[in-house]
């Protein structure tokens, strides 16, 4: 196929009306007066969302070149997604300003790759500022206002926050749909373990990238399985009850994958493969633990079991199975109360012997996957549109709450990004020529969430920026739901650390990609195939 090859300015314009597409389309979602986004679906009714990333990636252009720019900063979000798991929509408006103003300025002479360096010390310099204003999570209460504000709801922070009381701040929480128009929270048996599946064939959710097994039967074993004869009786039976099936097991390679693949994509049936998690004892160990929870049997090689011979009861049962690329959770396992209880008593015993302190460690883990249960939050909504719309919100805000454990929180509303571009134009003296030039950039590009934030709220952006930039208050800043200036971090406007810090590492590393390329090579589109000639033996009315 041809290329286009486009240099220089041309090259640099094209990726930026790209840039600009995709940002225009996510900034105006932000803050608490952010607008929603329809997205056209192919199945069932448009989704209706304000989650950055789930509009960036429904993004895409006509022209190759535009294209190759949204796909660009479309990165931008998916990374500091999957990072931070939340401040999509301001990484890609940080993006969107230092591409603008470096091309500007690349375009009146300035050499890039001396401004791409001043960015990056500018950055770095941003990126201290925050984590110096940053203070760590204490209690419920802080969780539940991240929880606030990164959904918008006060009643999903709560219950994110009810929901980590309930299993602790490490603990597992999932989401799901309701049956019913309310939301809430409730805690199941269940288990969650660090492998995820085998390969990406077996996934059942293309946009979460996730295997979600409804009702499954789990075979266990420390075998590993490559001979699909071996399996075949016990695959017939799971397809002649109708359900699907998890199989954890050392590896399964082979004949036996293959053959698992090919029917995952005839649609015969689901099966989803997952590597037993630990290593030499302890393996055996998590696999009993896991047969325990599930009301199943290890099919083990020390006990001389065989495949062949094993039958349904053999099978552990859950309510349900979700399976991402990293990790595996069993919800609601079928096991016996008792012999739950008998495993917790056996393991804390264990930790009471042990001498060693990571034996011990692990054996506390174990202890916390069998005993802590899985919190799960149920959503609910008058319709499915609305109910999709508040599951990515409430999503957002878990994935806001966790960093916010892990790194603490600063103030929100955009207010430590002004206060970090303040500490970066303080630092402008001790740069010159087109360094200086980036670090200025990058110190302006800093006010623009906030600007942001206030223009989505119907008010003018530099009068409130000018006043909270005034300010000698670090946390002084401004309300855009109440339209008040406050002490943020008292009124409980707040940001979880990780996210503030991921968004601009990400949308800092992809602008300077942008703005030292040179030249674009994208394939020239095919022209449509012409349309057929109308036959000109069909005769018209009235021939015969």
């Amino acid at each position: 196929m041809s290329k286009i090859l486009v240099y220089n300015e041309t090259a640099r314009q094209a990726l930026e009306r790209g840039v600009n597409h995709l940002a225009d389309t996510v900034k105006i979602t932000l803050g608490p007066k952010g607008r929603n986004v329809v997205l056209e679906k192919k199945y069932g009714s448009p989704l209706i969302t304000n989650d950055g990333v789930t509009i960036a990636k429904e993004i895409e252009l006509a022209d190759p070149l535009e294209n190759m720019g949204a796909q660009l900063v479309k990165e931008v979000a998916t990374k500091t997604n999957d990072v931070a798991g939340d401040g999509t929509t301001t990484a890609t408006l940080l993006a969107q300003h230092l591409v603008r103003e470096g091309l500007k300025n690349v375009a009146a002479g300035a050499n890039p790759m001396v401004m791409k360096r001043g960015i990056q010390k500018a950055v770095a310099t941003a990126i201290e500022a925050i984590k110096n204003n940053s203070k760590p999570v204490s209690g419920t209460e802080d969780i539940a206002r991240v929880g606030t504000v990164s959904s918008g709801d006060e009643v999903i922070g709560k219950l994110i926050a009810e929901a980590m009381e309930k299993v602790s701040q490490n603990g597992v929480i999932t989401v799901e749909e309701s049956k019913t128009a309310e939301t809430y929270s409730e805690v199941v048996e269940g288990m969650q373990f660090d492998r995820g599946y085998i390969t990406p064939y077996m996934i059942t959710d293309a946009d979460k990238m996730e295997s979600v097994l409804d009702q499954p039967y789990i075979l266990i074993t420390d075998k590993k399985i490559s001979n699909i004869q071996e399996i075949l009786p016990i695959l017939e039976k799971v397809v002649q009850s109708g359900k699907k099936l998890l199989i954890i097991a050392e590896d399964v390679e082979g004949e036996a994958l293959a053959t698992i693949i090919l029917n995952k994509l005839r649609g015969t049936f689901t099966c989803v493969c997952v590597k037993a998690p630990g290593f030499g004892d302890r393996r055996k160990e998590m696999l009993i633990d896991i047969a325990t929870l599930t009301g199943g049997q290890v099919v083990s090689s020390d006990l001389g079991m065989d495949f062949k011979e094993i039958d349904l009861d053999v099978l552990g049962t859950a309510r349900q199975v979700k399976v991402s690329k990293e990790n595996t959770i069993i919800v609601d396992g079928s096991g016996d109360t008792e012999d739950i209880r008998g495993r917790i008593n056996q393991i804390q015993a264990q930790i009471q012997t042990t001498t060693s302190d990571y034996d011990r460690e692990k054996l506390q883990e174990r202890l916390a996957k069998l005993s802590g249960g899985v919190a799960v939050i149920k959503v609910g909504a008058a319709t499915e549109a609305e109910m999709r719309e508040k599951k990515l919100r409430i999503e957002d805000a878990l994935n806001a709450t966790r960093a916010a454990v892990e790194e603490g929180i600063v103030p929100g509303g955009g207010t430590i990004y002004v206060q970090a571009g303040k500490v970066v134009a303080e630092s402008l003296a001790n740069y010159e020529g087109d360094e200086k030039t980036g670090v200025s950039i990058v110190a302006k590009a800093l006010n623009e969430p906030l600007r942001q934030i206030v223009a989505n709220a119907g008010l003018e952006g530099s009068v409130v920026l000018e006043k909270v930039s005034s300010s000698e208050d670090p946390n002084f800043g401004f309300d855009a739901m109440n339209e008040v200036y406050c002490d943020m971090i008292a009124t409980g406007i707040v940001d979880p650390t990780k996210v503030c810090r991921s968004a601009l590492e990400n949308a800092a590393s992809i602008s300077s990609m942008i703005l030292t390329t040179e030249a674009l090579v994208a394939d020239k589109p095919e022209p449509p195939a012409p349309a057929a000639p109308a036959n000109p033996d069909m005769g018209g009315m009235g021939m015969y």
